[in-house]
């Protein structure tokens, strides 16, 4: 085996699963996972994972900076987008459902080169995500306790740095400290271990839900069909409205679904996985779809598109109605019990990644140590937590959402690309669930998801371009070296 760059591991010896694990649909062949999930479950998955902190906290930013009112189409084509990625990563699930997720299918299929490059931007899917979400909580929080004059001073409740026309500016401000304080508060449980019942992330989701049914309810009279016109603003720069800020809108809004390929991981536990699986993908894809585009309705129609450029954007919608003055509070302790949750799940699930990149040897060892006594990737998760509550303290929200958007983009897009080169190399793979129309599907959700990574990468490309370079300086001063993949070939 070649020892170069695009090195490969067979699909079976993945070196971070255990050679006990059950996988099912891999070459592995042995236990395999009890089939239980239906596709009404799985469609109740995705819709748990994906609705939160776009809607709560993004959908006012994409609106006023870039797409208008017309934020609505920008939730469609952001969901397309995902769909059709959905159903490559159903592909994928379905033979390899271990850990690593687009890691672990780029290591398989397109080599350790590539996997790495995955892996270091799915850590601006997970942490820098635990950030943005972290912003939107503070805001959140800050407003609701304003109703008891217990609200923080600006300086102690906004990032010091924004950016304006590409340039990062100073704003006057010290810290976000609710913030970082979040982002502490939820490293510590991850650090001595917490497990979220099935009936507490229930309770959780039908918080959530129950919140958006209020606030579209009882918002949607106070609405202003004015505030809809124009529908799509005059195009007033690059991504500036129009339809290339509808586009650029898009990019934003993705945020919003991140977290349906949760249903892809559940894969090994559908009972009819052919079936079940672009039931589960596209079936949650389209009603939150649809919940998304009735919310931006009511939310841009509530206030003039160019007010809604906040952390707490339905909030800020609602303070100009004082009748609602009741619904916006229940608006911010739904979103703060929501946002919570998806800040514990990105913070759980970026020291894993972290794991299994090192028992790869990419990253050092004391990435992949466990604690002795709560079992849990300690050291991993200290360094997380660290860094998420830096960026989450200095930076704005629009810079953090963007670069989450930008990572999983690429993420999505090779594994996209990556069903089709196992199709070919390794046709005899059973495939429990397959890309319908592949030849089809596959190149037109790569190429979607690249279009829409353009789109930011063409303001903030200095920030990207310095985060890749710091990551290949990584990979080739030390990952390249400690390889195991490449020590064993």
């Amino acid at each position: 085996m070649s020892k170069g760059l695009f090195i490969t591991k067979p699909v079976q010896a993945a070196p971070h699963v255990d050679a006990g694990e059950p996988v099912e649909g891999s070459l592995q062949g042995e236990a395999t996972l009890k089939r239980t999930l239906t596709s009404t479950q799985l469609v109740m998955l995705g819709i748990g994972a994906v609705i939160g902190a776009g809607i709560f906290v993004l959908s006012g930013h994409a609106a006023a900076n870039h797409a208008g009112p017309a934020v609505v189409l920008s939730f469609v084509i952001a969901g397309v987008a995902c769909a059709l990625a959905g159903l490559c990563y159903a592909e994928f699930a379905a033979m390899l459902p271990v850990s690593g997720s687009a890691y672990s299918y780029s290591y398989a299929t397109l080599g350790e080169f590539v996997a790495w490059f995955i892996g270091w931007n799915l850590v601006l899917e997970y942490m820098f995500a635990a950030s943005t979400v972290a912003v939107g909580w503070s805001g959140y929080l800050n407003s609701f306790l304003e109703h008891f004059g217990l609200g923080l001073p600006a300086s102690l409740a906004a990032a010091p740095l924004n950016v304006v026309d590409g340039a990062i500016v100073y704003t006057g401000g010290l810290v976000n400290l609710p913030a970082v304080a979040i982002i502490a508060a939820i490293s510590g449980l991850c650090y001595v271990g917490i497990t979220q019942s099935a009936f507490v992330n229930s309770i959780i989701v039908a918080i959530k839900i129950v919140v958006i049914a209020m606030f579209v309810a009882f918002a949607a009279k106070y609405v202003n069909p004015d505030n809809w016109v124009p529908f799509i603003p005059e195009n007033q720069g690059p991504g500036k409205y129009g339809i290339d800020g509808v586009i650029r809108g898009a990019s934003v809004v993705f945020f919003a679904y991140i977290g349906f390929d949760a249903v892809s991981t559940a894969a090994g536990e559908a009972k009819n996985p052919q079936r079940d699986m672009p039931i589960g993908i596209l079936g949650s894809l389209v009603i939150c779809t649809i919940i998304y585009i009735i919310v931006a309705g009511v939310l841009t129609g509530l206030l003039p598109y160019t007010e809604l450029g906040t952390p707490k954007p339905v909030a800020t919608a609602l303070e100009t109605y004082p009748a609602l003055g009741w619904l916006k509070m229940v608006v911010e302790l739904g979103a703060i019990a929501g946002l919570s949750s998806v800040i514990l799940v990105m913070l759980m699930g970026q020291p894993r990644i972290f794991y299994t990149m090192a028992h790869d040897g990419l990253l050092p060892k004391f990435f992949a140590k466990v604690h002795p006594k709560f079992q849990t990737p300690y050291v991993g998760t200290v360094i997380v937590g660290v860094f998420a509550a830096v960026l989450a303290g200095f930076l704005p929200i629009g810079l953090l959402g963007e670069m989450v958007s930008m990572g999983t983009l690429l993420a999505f897009a090779t594994v996209c690309v990556g069903v089709l080169i196992l199709r070919s190399t390794r046709p005899d793979l059973p495939r429990p669930f397959r890309v319908p129309l592949a030849v089809i599907v596959c190149p037109l959700g790569a190429l979607i998801c690249l279009y829409l990574f353009s789109k930011p990468f063409a303001e903030h490309w200095k920030v990207m371009t310095g985060w890749t370079a710091l990551g290949m300086l990584i990979y080739f001063f030390y990952g390249y070296r400690n390889s195991k993949l490449r020590k064993a070939g």
